[in-house]
């Protein structure tokens, strides 16, 4: 039981819109009284009280951590909650994943939500290791812990009114659930409609301008800033006029900069640029709170006692964490005890070689379609180049940044697909991941086909991981035993293990800010415009499979 304790600081009311000295009475994990100085200014000598920052949408996967290890980790920022699509060890393990996820989030003081992934394959153009039926969701909404229908990436299903998607929604709209959107770049009478169907979010906006559309309909807009996509800048000046429809998350968050900061950021950032302190607490705080109807206190009596204290209103440095009366962080420190990890996984691919990613030019001259990545976006671009052909073979032009993209099945045996990629910056060596948005599968970049097959074997040697490879023999791996997804170690561990495969990456030249990141996202086909999953070269905009070699 936590203990009782009265705390003194100025304390913010997000309801009423106030900032006044009191002290916070709590008791047996909830917040028995608030005794208010309500005659007071602030007083420069208390530290803040105030709701704890709540992630709107995260795959905690893209963490790389288990939930009970991304608690330990987000708590010292600040993060009491975290509304959770678990879609990515759900489509490797189907609604097992699902559980597995909500096991590791019971061990630990931290609010969990998860929701019923949707999208489970993303699409029937690549394979994945397990399917997610509405049979399967209505059996998981049958647990109060699932707390909405996590993103409907299948926009065109919803616009189409597809059978199987929209029987979806309706269960959603039966159990009383949310339905959480996804669909970058919709706009005008499609997002209308998209909305109309019961889509209730959407984290995809790249412009204002998305924005304010899918505002217009009644959706709600999550601001997002993760490891890979970042919209911040782009969407942050919607927050003065829409801030009670907006949300901040981080959609995918590696452990290097977990160890950094969280939400915190994303508001001390907003702050900095002169938007309204509590305009942009009830974004970070409220707004998802009340959206998701989530078990958090909001700093009020007889709410459970979830709240932080930070120095000051400016940079928001964090000096305690409670969950339910109990102190989960202090100064920076986590209080959560690691506890045992299982390890669970579906992981059956076999070994390749380098002659396995050879690609026979029909011509002495030919064309590549060529997929160009950009540094903090999920979207890509599609360019014709003439091909370098040497022996008959389309090889790499490593001096013009066209190096070689591979996806290889990780469930069952099957030849890799074989494409080109720009804007990755490799200049010797190769990558390989297990983590592959969304069906994780193999994806490997690289300058030789050598390398890519060392890169690729590294990971399915450890049954999953992050693998980057050098040409003199230099080598990191982070082995991801769980699901192909997670450490099954501590997570500030992890982290400096992430970090110095990230930094190898970057010494064979990668200018990208997160080139695993990035790289798990070329086999996200239902982001435009080129993608390339384990079955072959995707065209998302005309939803179709193209030759990589022309």
């Amino acid at each position: 039981m936590p203990a009782d304790f009265s705390l003194r600081a100025n304390v913010i009311n997000l309801f009423s819109n106030t900032i006044l000295p009191g002290t916070i009475h709590v008791s047996a994990g909830k917040i028995r009284a608030i005794d208010l100085d309500a005659a007071s200014a602030p007083d420069a000598a208390l530290p803040y009280a105030l709701p704890g920052f709540v992630d709107a949408h995260v795959h905690v996967e893209s963490s790389l951590l288990v939930p009970a290890e991304f608690a330990r980790l987000a708590v010292t920022h600040g993060t009491v909650a975290t509304v959770s699509d678990p879609h990515e060890i759900g489509n490797v393990l189907g609604v097992a994943g699902v559980e597995y996820m909500l096991e590791s989030g019971r061990a630990v003081p931290f609010k969990f939500c998860f929701g019923a992934p949707s999208c489970v394959p993303a699409t029937p153009f690549e394979t994945a290791g397990a399917e997610i039926t509405a049979a399967d969701i209505e059996q998981l909404f049958q647990n109060p812990e699932i707390g909405y229908l996590a993103e409907m990436m299948n926009w065109p299903g919803v616009l189409h009114r597809q059978a199987d998607v929209m029987e979806k929604i309706a269960l959603a709209q039966r159990y009383g659930r949310p339905v959480d959107g996804h669909a970058p770049g919709l706009r005008g009478d499609d997002a209308r409609r998209y909305a109309e169907a019961g889509i209730s979010t959407d984290h995809e906006c790249f412009t204002a301008e998305e924005a304010l559309d899918k505002l217009a309909v009644g959706m709600k807009i999550l601001i997002r800033e993760g490891s890979a996509a970042r919209n911040f800048e782009a969407l942050i000046d919607l927050l003065p006029e829409h801030y009670e429809h907006l949300m901040f998350c981080s959609d995918d968050k590696h452990p290097d900069t977990l160890v950094l900061g969280h939400v915190n950021q994303l508001v001390q950032r907003a702050v900095a640029r002169g938007q309204d302190v509590l305009k942009v607490l009830r974004v970070a705080c409220l707004n998802p709170v009340l959206h998701y109807q989530l078990p958090v206190g909001l700093l009020r009596e007889g709410d459970p006692a979830d709240f932080i204290v930070v120095d000051n209103l400016q940079d928001f440095q964090v000096r305690q964490t409670y969950l339910d009366g109990v102190l989960v962080a202090e100064n920076g420190e986590t209080r959560i005890a690691s506890v045992p990890t299982a390890v669970v996984n579906n992981f059956h691919a076999q070994q390749v070689s380098a002659a396995d990613f050879q690609l026979p030019a029909p011509a002495p001259t030919a064309t590549v379609r060529v997929i160009e990545c950009f540094d903090g976006q999920l979207i890509t671009a599609r360019h014709d180049w003439a091909a370098r052909v040497e022996n008959g073979l389309v090889v790499p032009d490593v001096a013009k940044d066209v190096l070689k993209l591979t996806v290889v099945n990780r469930y069952q045996p099957a030849a890799p697909a074989v494409s080109f990629i720009t804007g990755f910056g490799l200049t010797r060596g190769a990558l390989a991941s297990s983590v592959g948005h969304d069906s994780h599968n193999i994806t490997a970049v690289g300058c030789d086909d050598a390398s890519l097959a060392r890169a690729v074997n590294l990971v399915m040697e450890a049954k999953g991981g992050l693998a980057a490879v050098g040409p003199d023999g230099e080598e990191i791996l982070l082995p991801l035993p769980v699901a192909g997804l997670m450490s099954d170690q501590d997570g500030y561990h992890v982290a400096q293990a992430y970090a110095a495969v990230d930094a190898l990456s970057k010494r064979l030249g990668s200018p990208l800010g997160a080139p695993f990141m990035t790289l798990s996202f070329m086999a996200l086909l239902v982001i435009p415009s080129l993608k390339l999953s384990d079955k072959g070269l995707f065209d998302g905009e005309a939803f179709r499979f193209v030759e990589a070699v022309v």
